[in-house]
């Protein structure tokens, strides 16, 4: 692939994405559908959400100047035909917490960039009908968490366009996800949610929508959402690998290059948290990395996966058009040609810590001499809320190199491909760290307590090391039973991965996991120590190197 720099290099890439999108649009282009698989909400909200992501990145494009008509006739046509209450593509009313609400967010994200011109094309009576669909989110409650932000996106959209809109309600949203700051530059998605990729793409995302579209009459507000941004991009960096590659941790991993839109929407907005240069070089490395895998289907279609198709990781709410989510990082596509973005050259990432603290992230992240970035976090704090939650944000280490893995089923090690966890085997089936029970973050290190099974308690202490991390567990037991220290999934034939008893007396072994349990590699094995763990106290300490 040639080397991406300009505007132009940026918006093609942008347009081949979608450019196979065409032949799956309905007869008046109001619904896009992608696929078989279901999500929990019906068919034509999905084949509503196909319809709207693509905005994501097309409302950019056309902010920054750029024009093509087919695109302008399929969407022009399709707001049309989808608010129409006679069309037969209707997107029908909303209720509450519909996933259209979510999907309002990226045709208000368009309204704001480009609303006269658009509705300019639109007849009188379209016009009315578009604007009357949106302002039923006044009507139907959003989530508490990132997706309040919907609410306030198609507020601003509505006050600009000069049609009502609901002003306290506004603020109220406004005034909740405040109150989800919690320092440093982190929010939590929603109260005591998790600290993931839904703090940039979303939370810092958004605001600094706010920020761009709302100084005038919000000035202070403004202000704090681009002081938070600041603060939060400077230590963001650390998640990213010098290949381009971003730590793959939480849910949502199937909007895989939205990973990096904070970057964009900092560039939209004209901070800079990190030198220019060098978030154009986040953004062009970690799209160059993206689009080196096999994340397509044979028609070029975007897939429900990683690195590559695997609906085993996906959550209830992933429909076949979801994976567009990713479009958000094209948010640099606002910036006109002559804009200064276009004209530097891409830098390395800035120098880093080889061990950096993230208190209110209730993260650490570790950078190795080779450019790679391994987090620590400090376990799920919620309840099972979505597919895979324990996966996803409660094994002891995440990797850019590794990934994560994902269970089957919890009967044999095979299914269960239990990675970067102490996992105990009871009775037939494998039990792995869920919820925490309490710990914390601190310089160094992570500490936490936890319960696997009934009558088992463990306390855990992580802390990096160089090129590895050290485990020490403190097992209280009221079984006999057997556990199993692993490290992270490799490749097949990939020793890149050790791991090492330290204490414990435990025994070195691979297990191989079922295919298509891990996010980055179709077939893996897991560096394993095992453990006999008796009646009474039990102190264990592995040593894992990669």
């Amino acid at each position: 692939m040639k080397q991406i720099g300009s505007r132009q290099d940026l918006a093609d890439i942008m347009l081949g994405l979608i450019e196979p999108l065409k032949k799956y649009y309905s007869p008046t282009h109001s619904w896009l559908n992608l696929g078989a698989t279901s999500a929990h909400y019906p068919d034509t909200a999905a084949w509503m959400e196909g319809f709207s992501r693509p905005l994501w990145g097309l409302g950019s494009y056309w902010a920054g100047g750029s024009r093509d008509e087919a695109w302008e006739e399929i969407y022009i046509r399709g707001l049309i035909s989808g608010s129409d209450p006679e069309s037969p593509e209707y997107w029908t009313d909303c209720v509450p917490y519909d996933q259209k609400l979510v999907e309002m967010a990226a045709i208000a994200y368009t309204l704001l960039w480009n609303g006269d011109w658009l509705l300019g094309r639109m007849p009188r009576q379209a016009q009315q009908n578009l604007l009357r669909w949106l302002s039923q989110i006044n009507r139907n409650p959003c989530h508490s968490c990132n997706w309040r932000f919907f609410h306030v996106l198609v507020n601003m959209a509505l006050k600009k366009l000069g049609a009502e809109y609901d002003a306290q309600g506004m603020e109220d949203s406004l005034v909740f996800l405040e109150s989800c700051y919690v320092g440093d530059g982190w929010y939590l998605d929603g109260v005591n949610g998790p600290a993931d990729y839904y703090v940039p793409f979303a939370m810092h995302f958004y605001g600094l929508a706010y920020a761009t579209f709302m100084q005038d009459s919000d000035p202070e507000r403004c202000q704090r959402f681009r002081d938070r941004a600041m603060v939060f991009g400077k230590n963001f960096a650390y998640w990213f690998a010098e290949n381009g590659a971003a730590i793959p941790y939480g849910r949502s991993q199937t909007y895989r290059f939205a990973q990096a839109s904070f970057y964009a929407a900092c560039v939209m907005a004209k901070i800079e948290p990190i030198p220019l240069a060098q978030m154009k070089g986040i953004l062009l490395r970690h799209l160059e990395y993206w689009l080196s895998k096999p994340i397509f289907d044979h028609d070029g279609v975007l897939t429900i996966g990683y690195e590559y198709p695997n609906l085993t990781m996906a959550e209830s709410y992933n429909a076949p058009g979801s994976p567009y989510w990713g479009l958000k990082l094209f948010t640099c596509l606002v910036l006109p040609d002559s804009d200064r973005f276009w004209q530097i050259a891409p830098e390395p990432l800035p120098p880093m810590e080889p061990v950096r603290t993230f208190e209110k992230g209730r993260l650490i992240v570790q950078r190795t001499a080779d450019g790679h970035a391994v987090s620590f976090p400090l376990g799920l704090q919620i309840g099972h809320v979505h597919q895979h939650m324990e996966e996803k944000y409660s094994k002891f280490a995440y990797s850019t190199r590794y990934g994560f893995s994902v269970m089957h089923a919890p009967f044999t090690f095979s299914e269960a491909a239990p990675d970067s966890v102490l996992a105990f085997e009871m009775g037939g089936y494998i039990f792995v760290r869920r919820t925490i029970d309490g710990g914390r973050v601190e310089d160094g290190r992570v500490l936490s307590d936890w319960s696997p099974f009934p009558g088992i308690q463990v306390h855990s202490e992580i802390i990096p090391c160089p090129d590895g991390h050290i485990r020490r567990h403190t097992v209280q037991s009221d079984y006999d039973c057997a556990a199993y220290d692993s490290g992270f999934a490799v490749e097949i034939g990939n020793p890149s991965c050790t791991v090492q008893c330290i204490r414990g007396g435990g025994e070195a072994m691979r297990l191989r996991a079922e295919p298509n349990t891990n996010l980055l590699h179709p077939r893996t094995d897991i560096p394993t120590i095992k453990y006999t763990i008796h009646r009474g106290q039990n102190h264990l300490e592995t040593l894992v190197r990669y």
